[in-house]
């Protein structure tokens, strides 16, 4: 009987201790989880909204032809919706996606000539203003999908913290348009003329913005000039701006 007790005894505490040591193995898993960082569904800058002001490079070997005059105000919009992609553990993620540009541009006093015939013959060519338009503008529009290397601090809220951005956008042309303004005995005249056979049918640029939060700046240089080779003036476009991004 006394060898039953003792025995009896031994086994208890050897449980004790197997379960004292659980719970402590246990307790030390749970403390080393909840040091680390948490990532619960971060924003992923689902959507880009980007406003920039847009000048124009220009330059022709053709010294009788006309280089664009522009007024101050000229801009772009983009509108994308993107897909983010984190790179392992890092601060770092790949984005691709889809959206639309646009680019408006006020010609100074000059028009743009786009038909077929003329001393410049099939090219696109800037013409002096002879009808008087109050109000010309140049409108370009291209499907546009952006690829951009991201870096961002917060990483378990993006829309706080330092972001940067580099990259590359791609587009394939929409389409293009002029559109006039012009008094004829007292009535305001709109005059509009579509065409895509003198522009680029696609558009690369290179990109890069940096900024805090939800708010960046950002700034487009075009590698692609606005009108195909040989078929009017060479022209590439540079862009600065703000950009809102989200979701």
């Amino acid at each position: 009987m006394r060898h039953f007790f003792a025995i009896t005894a031994i086994l208890l505490f050897s449980s004790i201790g197997l379960h004292a040591q659980n719970e402590q193995s246990h307790f030390v898993n749970v403390a080393n989880v909840d040091s680390l960082p948490q990532i619960v569904k971060p924003a992923r800058d689902f959507v880009l909204l980007q406003f920039g002001y847009t000048n124009w490079q220009s330059s022709t070997n053709d010294s009788l032809a006309l280089l664009p005059k522009t007024k101050p105000f000229a801009y772009t919009l983009n509108a994308f919706l993107c897909y983010d992609f984190p790179i392992k553990k890092t601060k770092m993620s790949f984005a691709t996606g889809l959206g639309i540009h646009t680019s408006v541009t006020y010609l100074n006093k000059q028009q743009l000539s786009v038909d077929d015939t003329g001393t410049n013959g099939k090219d696109a060519s800037f013409i002096v203003d002879t009808a008087n338009y109050k109000r010309y503008k140049f409108n370009t529009a291209y499907i546009q999908a952006p690829f951009e290397l991201r870096y961002y601090s917060n990483i378990n809220n993006r829309n706080k913290g330092f972001k940067a951005a580099i990259g590359v956008q791609v587009g394939t042309l929409l389409g293009g348009h002029t559109k006039g303004l012009r008094s004829v005995e007292g009535n305001n005249v709109k005059e509009k003329t579509n065409f895509k056979r003198y522009l680029s049918p696609w558009n690369f640029a290179a990109t890069a913005r940096v900024g805090w939060g939800n708010f960046s700046v950002f700034g487009t240089y075009n590698i692609t000039p606005v009108f195909k080779d040989n078929a009017g003036p060479l022209i590439t476009p540079i862009t600065v701006g703000i950009c809102l991004s989200g979701l």
